[in-house]
């Protein structure tokens, strides 16, 4: 590999008017509200693809009424090997991604009546065949939604991530908390986010007097 290609480059991310873009065309309509509610774990709790569909209902809901202020993830990257530790898996829900979770549990719950067939070892989000939706289905449902959203070059889905931990960053400044939010075993990965981005730039030069 050339010594070019082996340099830090800083993760590509959504912006603002993207973000908010696609969480409008998905949230619209309530056919598209499963895959509103993945899009904003992933960019609310900065979940991967995987962890997203690892989830059951028991894993996000005690009652089965009310969503968990804390999801301890049970699925996570790494914790298919061997002796892989499940101690820091644990990821807060911003308000937002609360309350859209609580309107989906009333949609799909087990003994809502919806689906009374449904368990807590269910998992919390199913294909139209009722399986668990898989990794490739998450990427494909999001490449659908953005050529809704009207996107000219296409995201990869773990973009959503990326864009979760560089927001985070950008309002606090604090990359400590980032790497723990991000749930990196080093601080090292997590400074890929620590870079200015071109809407920094242009957020800071809207305000030089001119």
């Amino acid at each position: 590999m050339a010594f070019a290609a082996r340099t830090r480059r800083p993760p590509r991310t959504l912006t603002d008017a993207e973000t908010a873009r696609l969480l409008k065309v998905t949230g619209e309509h309530r056919d598209g509200f499963r895959d509103h509610l993945i899009i904003s774990l992933a960019l609310g709790c900065a979940l991967r693809e995987s962890e997203i569909v690892g989830l059951d209902f028991r894993d996000v809901t005690r009652d089965g009424r009310t969503p968990k202020r804390t999801i301890h993830l049970r699925t996570f990257k790494g914790s298919k090997r061997d002796g892989a530790s499940a101690e820091g898996q644990r990821v807060p829900l911003p308000d937002g991604c609360f309350y859209k979770l609580e309107k989906y549990l009333r949609i799909v719950l087990p003994g809502s009546g919806a689906h009374p067939e449904l368990t807590p070892e269910a998992p919390l989000f199913e294909s139209r065949e009722g399986h668990r939706l898989s990794d490739r289905r998450v990427r494909s449902l999001f490449r659908r939604w953005q050529e809704v959203a009207g996107f000219s070059k296409p995201y990869h889905f773990h973009a959503l991530r990326h864009t979760s931990l560089t927001n985070l960053y950008r309002s606090t400044r604090d990359i400590n908390l980032v790497s723990r939010f991000a749930r990196h075993a080093s601080i090292v990965t997590t400074t890929i986010y620590a870079h200015v981005s071109d809407e920094d730039v242009l957020r800071a030069a809207k305000g030089l007097a001119s």
